[in-house]
């Protein structure tokens, strides 16, 4: 312990000694020479070596930070610059898809205009016009937003033309389904309702209408349909009952000839037989009657 004291106090003494000798002995045979140095001197070199090893560490940690703050800001610029082409793309898509419900609106609207249907009321968000200057990524959330909204808006637009389609396809269906025009060229000598019967004298009921024609002359579909029935009555004569669906019909009576046959597809406006004098018939005339769900109507409303 008292010689662990004493050396510490030796090398305590060597730092305060005001000089030092530095034996230089060299190999062989030289002589050996003696340097004295001031302790001034050494700690004048210490605090100059202290000095120059502050400023390397200083100018070490400062290269270090510098460089790791470029790769910083190279990094937020690379970013910056992905943001930006993101959200010209994002306002870009969100013009295109902006564009694309003005056409579904306003083709909608003629449609529905054309259709007899009330307007479906506008509530559609308008596009940015260019890009902020600050908080990119709450612009990009909005505009993404904006066009999820614009998507299910025009979702929701194809689903409403959809069914405005297949309304107006209904509406066609049934206006080429309803019976109207005259069947053939003639004028009419026996009207719907009740009337006296040319046969018996007594007031029956008549189904239809009598419209006087020369033998031969053609009766046409007054409605698209489907050929029910062809066959042969003691009372109508040559009969040909035509189903039109929505539950309409047509009968002719009364024909000469037939020229479709049960089952056939046809059109309005098509030949379907020709005006003759079979049957219980006091003349060359087409009996034609209209039904609606099995019940007679009078046809006079569809001429």
């Amino acid at each position: 312990m008292k010689r662990s004291i004493l050396n510490s106090l030796g090398g305590f003494g060597v730092i305060l000694a005001k000089r030092f000798s530095v034996i230089l002995v060299p190999e062989g045979d030289g002589t050996v020479k003696r340097l004295h140095l001031r302790s001034s001197y050494l700690r004048f070199a210490l605090c100059c070596c202290g000095i120059v090893l502050g400023f390397l560490a200083f100018f070490a940690h400062s290269y270090y930070t510098d460089r790791i703050d470029r790769e910083e800001l190279q990094r937020l610029r690379i970013a910056t610059s992905e943001q930006r082409q993101t959200l010209n793309h994002l306002v870009t898509d969100l013009g295109n898809v902006q564009q694309q419900m003005n056409i579904l609106s306003g083709a909608e609207a003629r449609v529905r205009q054309l259709a007899n249907l009330e307007p479906v009321a506008e509530d559609i968000p308008v596009a940015i016009g260019g890009l902020a200057e600050s908080e990119p990524v709450a612009v990009v959330d909005d505009i993404q937003r904006q066009i999820n909204r614009l998507q299910v808006e025009i979702e929701l637009r194809r689903q409403s033309q959809e069914v405005v389609r297949n309304l107006l396809n209904d509406q066609v269906s049934l206006s080429r389904a309803t019976p109207k025009g005259w069947p053939t060229k003639g004028w009419l000598t026996s009207y719907f309702g009740m009337r006296k019967s040319p046969f018996t004298g007594r007031r029956v009921m008549h189904e239809g209408l009598d419209i006087a024609a020369n033998v031969g002359t053609p009766v046409v579909a007054t409605a698209d349909g489907v050929v029910a029935r062809v066959k042969y009555s003691p009372g109508y004569g040559n009969m040909l009952i035509i189903d039109h669906g929505y539950g309409y019909r047509t009968v002719f009576g009364h024909n000469s000839k037939i020229l479709v046959k049960a089952g056939q597809h046809i059109k309005r406006g098509d030949v379907v037989a020709k005006v003759g004098n079979t049957g219980q018939s006091t003349g060359p005339h087409l009996h034609y009657e209209l039904r609606l769900n099995g019940v007679p109507i009078d046809p006079r409303k569809t001429l």
